[in-house]
């Protein structure tokens, strides 16, 4: 079937490569500082539609929407159709339909981080051509997801749903519902303690360093130069993590000022899920003791602040 079903990395592999991958090189080519040579060029702009490509690099990218969906390894939403069947696999979109939602061929493909590899299968259709299975069911994109983290498609027609990375229609998990009041008054108890704040990202000002990221302690962010947004690499492993922990995933709602493009959360092999703005990984310092301290800035000439556009900040 030439599907790529290893998820195991070798152990002598320095770089941690991460799954979410959905930022393109042309996102790149301008300075990455806060100090540029010059403005930079506006990337083209995005293609008008996916075609019938394989998958490639699965992703579990979270969205504010519906939780966790999966996505290629251009960054695009996988969709299933309720009209579809899984046992057996069958596709019954055909024709107009599948221009608008151009079928994920079978072959490259390899399971996101964290997902089971034997959810992954094809079926062949009636043109004869093998379309990528996701726990039975075919795989779709759509011709209007012009972009990573679109999810157009989501709810089409009542029909047309994103795939979670479980092969299910992908939903935002309900909160738990609280345990029912005993019939019986009990004693007065003491106030309940209020919910711990879900933990944010937002912008500080440093007289050195101008605007910069901080975390929901006002804790500085840094970026790590050996790291890279594309593909996305967290260099950042073992010893190091002990040193520069990983800035936990941080919902959009929770994050003020900060730039929208390419905001992700990536899963790491090591397990841990990593915020990345921009898709740069970041981090915080075991050396910052209160909020404010930017003892990690220009650490080793590689560890640096990150601006609210998630460039590196490289004053000293």
């Amino acid at each position: 079937m030439g599907m790529k079903r290893a998820t195991t990395f070798a152990a002598a592999a320095v770089a941690v490569v991460l799954a979410a991958s959905a930022c393109g090189p042309s996102d790149y080519k301008a300075s990455d500082s806060t100090q540029p040579a010059g403005a930079a060029a506006e990337a083209a702009p995005a293609a008008a539609g996916p075609g019938n490509q394989p998958g490639g690099q699965l992703a579990a990218s979270v969205t504010e929407q519906l939780g966790s969906v999966l996505t290629d390894s251009a960054g695009l939403t996988l969709y299933r159709f309720d009209k579809d069947t899984a046992k057996p696999p069958k596709s019954n979109c055909e024709g107009d339909c599948a221009k608008t939602w151009p079928v994920v061929a079978a072959g490259d493909v390899t399971a996101a981080s964290g997902m089971d590899p034997s959810l992954l299968g094809e079926v062949v259709r009636s043109d004869g051509t093998k379309q990528l299975t996701v726990a039975g069911w075919p795989a779709y994109r759509f011709n209007k997801d012009a972009k990573p983290g679109d999810i157009n498609g989501q709810g089409v027609g009542g029909v047309w749903f994103a795939f979670g990375p479980d092969g299910k229609k992908a939903a935002k998990a309900a909160p738990a519902e609280a345990a029912p009041a005993a019939s019986a008054a009990p004693a007065e108890s003491a106030p309940a303690e209020a919910a711990e704040p879900a933990p944010g990202l937002s912008v500080a000002k440093d007289p050195k360093l101008g605007e910069h990221i901080v975390d929901g302690k006002g804790m500085t962010v840094y970026r790590f130069k050996k790291d890279t947004a594309w593909p996305m690499v967290s260099n950042c492993v073992g010893d190091c993590l002990a040193k520069w922990p990983v800035v936990p995933p941080v919902d959009k709602a929770n994050a003020k000022g900060i730039t929208e493009k390419n905001y992700r959360v990536m899963d790491r092999p090591d397990g841990k899920k990593q915020q990345t703005v921009d898709c740069w990984p970041v981090y915080t310092f075991s050396g910052d003791k209160k909020p404010g301290d930017t003892n990690g800035q220009g650490v080793g000439g590689t560890w640096y602040a990150v601006s609210p556009d998630g460039k590196l900040i490289t004053v000293q």
